[in-house]
């Protein structure tokens, strides 16, 4: 059973920086591929960042680009998001999510088989 587990969300001031991380467990993940998802109120969920487990290839949002950074720790199965000069615009509720990989990085929510629980993140202005 797959399971996908985030950690590491909070409250932080405009500028400010959190590290987002996901534990995946269940199965092998090459040839998957892993992202971060948003969701903030009223909006519907978009993709932040992706990461292809094998290559590490990874896709931006233009919104969080030259800020959020996706890595992936293969040894510890961990995906992780570091985000930096956040902004209040960022405020969402950020979700881990992972599919096979079907050879593109712009992936939406309905490409995505698997997901985490989600963690809140505020950027208070």
């Amino acid at each position: 059973q797959v399971q996908l587990v985030e950690s590491g969300g909070g409250l932080v001031p405009t500028g400010g920086s959190l590290r987002l991380s996901c534990a995946l467990s269940g199965r092998t993940f090459s040839g998957y591929v892993m992202g971060w998802f948003r969701q903030a109120p009223g909006k519907e969920r978009e993709a932040v960042a992706v990461i292809r487990w094998s290559s590490g290839n990874t896709y931006y949002a233009d919104s969080v680009k030259g800020r959020f950074t996706i890595s992936r720790d293969n040894a510890k199965n961990t995906v992780y998001l570091q985000m930096n000069s956040l902004k209040p615009e960022d405020t969402a509720v950020y979700y881990c999510a992972a599919t096979r990989d079907v050879g593109t990085l712009r992936l939406r929510p309905s490409h995505m088989n698997y997901w985490g629980q989600g963690t809140q993140v505020t950027v208070s202005s």
